[in-house]
């Protein structure tokens, strides 16, 4: 339900940004869209999160590739961060948004693939966060010069 309420958000979200401006006079055009998660990462868990990341993070990004769901998937590292922004950006390229009914369809395809509750994935979850915290979320969208 989360999700699907997410991306009902995130739907309406493109609905109100999307600008006449977007004219043939104007001279870039709407592009993919960047979902990125900003992480934090706990004092000794840099190499656990390391491994969760080049594991099921890894595997899971795949099965989305592989399903066509997302066209792209990396992990930035903030180099330079300063104080109070991520340590690492998890991100994800689409080319659009998915409806409320598409979600939950590919809730439950992704579920049958997992093998794993929901209870037990939230547990994981919650397990993680002893190594990182979530800093944040945020969707961007690339704009192409024409």
């Amino acid at each position: 339900m989360k999700k699907a309420l997410m991306s009902g958000l995130l739907s309406m979200a493109a609905l109100l940004s999307a600008s006449p401006a977007w004219s043939s006079d104007w001279p870039m055009s709407p592009g993919d869209y960047w979902e990125m998660t900003g992480v934090r990462l706990k004092d000794g868990g840099a190499l656990g999160y390391a491994k969760f990341l080049a594991g099921e993070w890894k595997a899971n990004q795949e099965f989305a590739k592989s399903k066509g769901w997302i066209k792209g998937y990396a992990v930035l590292s903030n180099v330079y961060n300063r104080k109070g922004e991520p340590d690492l950006y998890l991100v994800t390229i689409t080319d659009r948004l998915v409806t409320g009914a598409e979600s939950e369809k590919r809730d439950d395809e992704y579920m049958a693939w997992k093998k794993k509750s929901t209870a037990q994935m939230q547990k994981e979850s919650g397990d993680r966060l002893e190594i990182r915290e979530i800093e944040g979320s945020q969707l961007l969208q690339e704009l192409k010069f024409k």
